[in-house]
């Protein structure tokens, strides 16, 4: 363990059999892992510490798809599946327009028998209005979904995609890129080879992504080196990915902890600790930004993990629904304001950015201003509970 940390030390990359022991630290040998991966994080990042003003928006949570680790998506047929109409989604982008975000994130769950050309007229709508304002959306999932339903190959609709105006997408649908663990916690869901064709693809057409892992559940930690592996390999030869995000287990009202044995009650803070300072020295100056998720974690842990190699908080979100659907307990919004204060507290310099990372003016903006989220913004109960947006099946409507 101590050869692999003065490895990384030197600037060397680690192979998967020297980093293996290191996901499984405890002790003296984890509070080791944390500081050499700050270490290294001072040396890629140096001391500032970035941020987005963003805006989810999951349009709809009736999904074809049954996975089992999520507690966002509803059966066409429940009275709690919603569908938000265009001009609700415009209303909410204009929302975040004036109140200072430069980002808005659309993903959603994948409803039966979608148009074909659904995500490249929504996203060509939004840029004809928003032209300055950057389009972060849809997973590889829906990517893929979008052309089986138009027929299309990946690449031609990734092509209509860009053509609309998608500026960036997210590397989300990843949850752990191991084919046998996908059918487990998610059978009949993209696979690890359509997730990396879809990716590989946007970065080979000039669409930068994220890339993501879900972990605290039935993985182990070689899972964990194996999907670093990947992305590793990927940034490689294609250098189109913006940042990894670790993303730990929401499992309070995840269907797999009742259906599957062994599922864990998400990740440990010790897990935590060791997955995010894991990523820097793994992924080392290929990846310069590793991100904390104050969605996941908590503003306070977030916090902790600027020290264990961390060199982002992500966005405000103003709406986030899938991670609050599943039971995690932090809120919707965390405005700019407060994004600073934790970053200044460890004395390390706020930044806000844009979504591929170039810096911008920060300070005051509407969004510091804003009350109680939930009375400002609604919530993901208040949405499934409305019967103002319910899906309606195609083969029911006028």
């Amino acid at each position: 363990m101590n050869q692999a940390l003065k490895k990384a030390l030197d600037g060397r990359e680690l192979t998967p059999e020297e980093v293996l022991p290191l996901a499984s630290a405890r002790g003296a040998d984890l509070h080791d892992l944390v500081r050499v991966a700050d270490a290294l994080r001072e040396r890629h990042c140096g001391p500032v510490v970035t941020y987005v003003i963003n805006r989810n928006i999951n349009f709809t949570n009736v999904c074809i798809k049954k996975c089992a680790f999520c507690a966002f998506s509803r059966d066409h047929r429940t009275e709690e599946g919603y569908f938000l109409p265009r001009e609700e989604i415009m209303r909410r982008v204009e929302e975040a327009v004036s109140l200072g975000a430069t980002e808005v994130c659309l993903q959603a769950g994948l409803s039966p028998k979608l148009e074909g050309d659904f995500y490249v007229q929504l996203t060509r709508g939004v840029k004809e209005r928003f032209p300055r304002l950057h389009l972060h959306a849809f997973s590889p999932e829906e990517v893929l979904y979008g052309a089986v339903r138009s027929r299309s190959s990946v690449r031609d609709y990734l092509c209509e995609l860009k053509a609309a105006g998608l500026d960036t997408l997210p590397g989300t649908s990843a949850e752990i890129l191991d084919q046998p663990m996908r059918e487990r916690i998610a059978p009949g869901r993209i696979t690890v080879e359509q997730w990396v064709e879809v990716i590989k693809t946007a970065h080979e057409l000039g669409l930068r992504t994220t890339s993501t892992m879900m972990y605290g559940h039935l993985e182990e930690p070689r899972h964990w080196v194996a999907h670093l592996e990947l992305l590793r390999s990927i940034q490689r030869e294609t250098g189109g990915f913006t940042e990894f995000v670790p993303l730990s287990f929401v499992h309070q009202e995840a269907p797999m902890v009742r259906l599957l044995e062994g599922v864990r009650a998400g990740a440990t803070g010790a897990e935590v600790l060791r997955l995010h300072a894991l990523a820097r020295l793994y992924l080392g100056p290929t990846f310069r930004n590793i991100q904390a998720s104050w969605v996941k974690e908590g503003p306070r842990l977030a916090q902790v993990l600027l020290q264990a190699g961390c060199n982002d908080l992500g966005g405000t979100l103003i709406n986030e629904s899938i991670s609050t659907s599943a039971g995690a307990s932090f809120g919707q919004l965390v405005p700019p304001r407060e994004l600073r204060r934790l970053i200044e507290d460890l004395g390390r310099i706020p930044a806000q950015r844009t979504t591929t990372y170039s810096l911008l003016e920060g300070g005051e903006t509407p969004l510091d201003q804003v009350g109680d989220p939930e009375q400002r913004f609604g919530s993901y109960r208040q949405l499934v509970s409305s019967s103002q947006h319910r899906f309606v099946h195609p083969s029911r409507r006028a």
